[in-house]
This record gives C-alpha cells, sequence and structure tokens, in this order.
C-alpha cells in the first residue's frame, strides 16, 4: 500500500507498506516524521507549522498518539465529513446510464 503527500507543485513523500505490514499509529508517525523531514528539505522558506493535513477518520490518523504528533509539528488537520453531500446528485444522475453506455459500445 501506498501513501502519497503532496503540494501544490510535487508529490513531497511516497510511503510503502511491506506486504503484510498493517497500518496503524507507529507506522503513521513515523510516515508523518518523514514527512516533516521532507518538507524541511525540499521547503526550507516555508513556514513548517502552516501545513493542512487532510486525511480520513481511520483509526491509525484519530488515534491519541498521532494527534499529538500532528499537534506538535503545528499543523493542522482539515475535518473529514464521513458523507460528502456531493456524491449524493451525482450517483443519482448516473444511475443506470453505465448499462447504457456499455449496451453502445458493445453495438460498435
Amino acid at each position: 500500500m501506498a501513501t502519497a503527500f503532496w503540494d501544490t507543485q510535487r508529490v513531497i513523500v511516497v510511503d510503502f507498506l511491506s506486504r503484510g505490514e498493517t497500518v496503524n499509529s507507529v507506522s503513521n508517525i513515523y510516515t508523518l516524521k518523514r514527512l516533516q523531514a521532507r518538507i524541511l528539505r525540499v521547503r526550507p522558506v516555508m513556514d513548517i507549522g502552516n501545513v493542512l493535513l487532510l486525511h480520513d477518520n481511520a483509526r491509525s490518523h484519530t488515534s491519541i498518539r498521532t494527534r499529538e504528533t500532528i499537534a506538535s509539528f503545528g499543523w493542522t488537520t482539515l475535518p473529514h465529513p464521513s458523507y460528502s453531500p456531493v456524491f449524493g446528485p451525482m450517483k443519482q444522475a448516473l444511475r443506470g446510464k453505465h448499462c447504457e453506455i456499455k449496451l453502445r459500445m458493445m453495438k460498435k
């Protein structure tokens, strides 16, 4: 599994888990520390405390140790809604369309 972090200009860190390794707070904190070090290296003029982090609500991301680590860096975690209202209308508009598209493709 890969975890990627990027800014507006480039990918900063891509971290790969070994086969069979589980995502937990220890591995997540290790990745966050790598991210912090990499930001300091590639963006030395950037205010390191001005990082906005968006991630889902997985246990490894919301554990006390992970939140403490993020807070110690001075980073801000953006709220991640469990459901996005954007997908409801899109799902409704696409309902049944995949069958029509597939049939058209089969006829060609």
